[in-house]
């Protein structure tokens, strides 16, 4: 089996050992065979991106631009054969898949085009003969720990604005899912970057993010993860100085109110709680309705989960592919006693599921009768569980929405556009979605939350610039 090794200073590198990439669809189907970092191939990466830095940062914007429109153009052409590996590795279905991988090509090619307008001001002074301007600068190294949930995508938004402001990068893509993240790099890897600006060190974050979080030449870090993981980032990063941005998580509320457009109402549900497994932290985990149309929003919701087709990612007409690990699949078994435990009704799903293949697949599970004290509505289960919570008003709604430690994203079904608009104006999220499912966001606004969600700059869209960059301020005496 052809070993995918690590990319540093612009060399392929074996690593210390290698691990095998499994298909959660199918156990039996081993993906790929990557090189594991050890602490001196992380320091290493770490030191070719300072090494490349200098060069790097001065480059012109249209270098830059020309780069990632390259990487943007391979990864659309590419679209079905990478697509076709992210499924394999992740276990969503092909058509998501596909569409991920299109959406990290858009990403490159917006970041291009970025790379172009970075803009600076000149400010008149409060002092005569005195000039003023306001700019960005690159930080220098980046750090970019990512999730296994999205393989392509979240590299792609964090590593394109890196990229396109002028820093170097040092990119651990999660453990679990490193054949998406590889193919990434494979790429970059021809589009004409310096050695060391990009590098690659797979393998664990005990190993490999450590190395980063303790190195003084790691002038910022991206993460996106857990939240026990995400402090862990903060408290390093603080202790050293480094800027850090971190995306962690959410129990996202899903409200809908008695005039709500039932069918709306199920279909964003569903897809938001239930599609690609669930594993999304923007998935809708608390589904809040409001009693006149409770009951039948519970009937019809089973119904269009009985009818979800549960299967390899790689059949045609699957919805819902399998959990991603074999510990993420416990992790949501023991949710649902949990559910139980505490009193809720599991009203469809929460089985394991036998295929054609051996795979972690499980039956999206929703309960009822629950409340928003249970550990179900507060912990975050990262699976295809969710939970209907009945309310009598749109003030006690609201109110459960808000009662989180979370705030990454909410939505609401309703055809009231004055309950619509005090919605968005007063749910305690970073986004908030009208009649359409808390998940699914365009790539080129921002993206992130509020409370233990998330910390730091928007991720995504312009606004990537406030975290990629360092504003300076010049002052020029005219003599």
């Amino acid at each position: 089996m052809t070993l995918h090794k690590n990319f540093i200073n612009g060399e392929w590198v074996e690593g210390g050992n290698a691990k095998d990439n499994i298909n959660p669809s199918d156990l039996s189907d081993i993906i790929g065979s990557y090189a594991q970092a050890s602490q001196g191939d992380a320091e290493a990466a770490i030191a070719a991106a300072k090494a490349a830095a200098p060069q790097w940062s001065q480059t012109t914007p249209q270098q830059r631009a020309d780069i990632l429109e390259a990487v943007g153009v391979e990864l659309l052409a590419r679209k079905d054969e990478i697509g076709k590996l992210l499924a394999r590795e992740e276990g969503k279905p092909l058509g998501n898949g596909v569409a991920e991988t299109m959406r990290a090509a858009q990403i490159f090619k917006f970041f291009a085009q970025e790379a172009l307008r970075l803009e600076g001001v000149a400010i008149a002074s409060v002092r005569p003969g005195v000039d003023v301007t306001v700019t960005r600068e690159p930080l220098g190294v980046v750090g970019l720990i990512c999730p296994w949930n999205f393989p392509i995508a979240i590299p792609a938004w964090k590593m394109a604005p890196a990229l396109a402001f002028g820093n170097t990068v040092v990119f651990k893509p999660a453990d679990l899912v490193p054949g998406s993240a590889w193919a990434l790099v494979e790429i970059l890897s021809r589009a004409g970057l310096p050695k060391g600006v990009v590098n690659l060190v797979m393998g664990k974050g005990s190993v490999v993010g450590q190395a980063m979080l303790d190195s003084k030449d790691v002038n910022a870090i991206s993460f996106t993860g857990s939240v026990a993981t995400g402090a862990r980032v903060a408290q390093a990063c603080a202790m050293r100085g480094a800027k850090f941005q971190l995306e962690m998580g959410g129990k996202n509320p899903f409200i809908v109110l008695d005039d709500a457009n039932l069918d709306v109402a199920v279909a964003a549900a569903v897809d938001g709680a239930f599609y690609q497994t669930g594993q999304r932290c923007t998935a809708s985990s608390r589904l809040i309705v409001q009693s006149k149309i409770h009951d039948a929003f519970v009937t019809k919701t089973v119904e269009a989960l009985k009818a979800l087709k549960v299967d390899h990612a790689l059949k045609d007409g699957t919805q819902v592919g399998p959990v991603v690990d074999e510990n993420q699949l416990a992790q949501d078994l023991t949710y649902i006693d949990v559910g139980r435990h505490e009193g809720a009704e599991l009203a469809w799903g929460g089985e394991l599921l036998n295929r054609d293949t051996k795979g972690h697949y499980l039956s999206p599970a929703l309960f009822v009768n629950t409340d928003n004290k249970m550990r179900i509505n507060r912990e975050e289960i990262f699976g295809p569980v969710a939970s209907v919570i009945k309310v009598d008003s749109y003030e006690e709604a609201l109110s459960v929405a808000n009662d989180t430690a979370f705030g990454l994203s909410s939505g609401i079904a309703t055809s009231s556009l004055k309950h619509a608009t005090h919605f968005r104006r007063n749910s305690a999220a970073g986004m908030v979605m009208v009649n359409l499912p808390t998940a699914g966001v365009d790539y080129h606004v921002p993206f992130g939350g509020r409370k233990g969600s998330s910390y730091g700059p928007r991720e995504q869209g312009r606004h990537a610039a406030e975290f990629y960059t360092a504003i300076k301020t010049a002052y020029t005496n005219a003599l």
